[in-house]
């Protein structure tokens, strides 16, 4: 299952903020993902945020259409009320409130992968 990281430019000296914020974060109303005719065509199946000075990071955990995240999310309420609580921390500010600028911003924020590692691909060494 494929993993992807978005980033977030802080101001630091302000990690305990960002954490009470994301505490309180009113999760999505699925985690179903859908495209624009309703079809499925994906799944969130667990996110992580991790903050260190002035880099914030959400590990998002999914399968699917990677596109279908930035959409799903752009229509949840709970992310807009993060998003408004976030700004006055934020480094650099963003569009979030439409669909099409939440959707930029997370495809521009979206760091590149470089591996990815899974259980199922383990092969254990073999014996020389």
């Amino acid at each position: 299952m494929p993993y992807a990281a978005i980033t977030y430019r802080v101001k630091p000296g302000h990690e305990d903020e960002i954490a009470e914020i994301f505490a309180n974060f009113r999760r999505v109303d699925s985690p179903v993902l859908r495209d624009e005719d309703g079809t499925e065509v994906g799944e969130l199946l667990g996110t992580a945020v991790f903050i260190r000075d002035d880099l914030m990071v959400r590990v998002i955990h999914y399968q699917g259409d990677f596109a279908a995240i930035g959409r799903h999310m752009a229509k949840q309420q709970g992310v807009h009320s993060l998003e408004s609580k976030l700004a006055p921390y934020l480094a650099e500010q963003r569009d979030t409130k439409t669909t099409e600028g939440f959707q930029t911003y997370f495809r521009n924020a979206t760091m590149r992968c470089i591996s990815q590692l899974s259980r199922e691909e383990y092969v254990p060494p073999q014996p020389a």
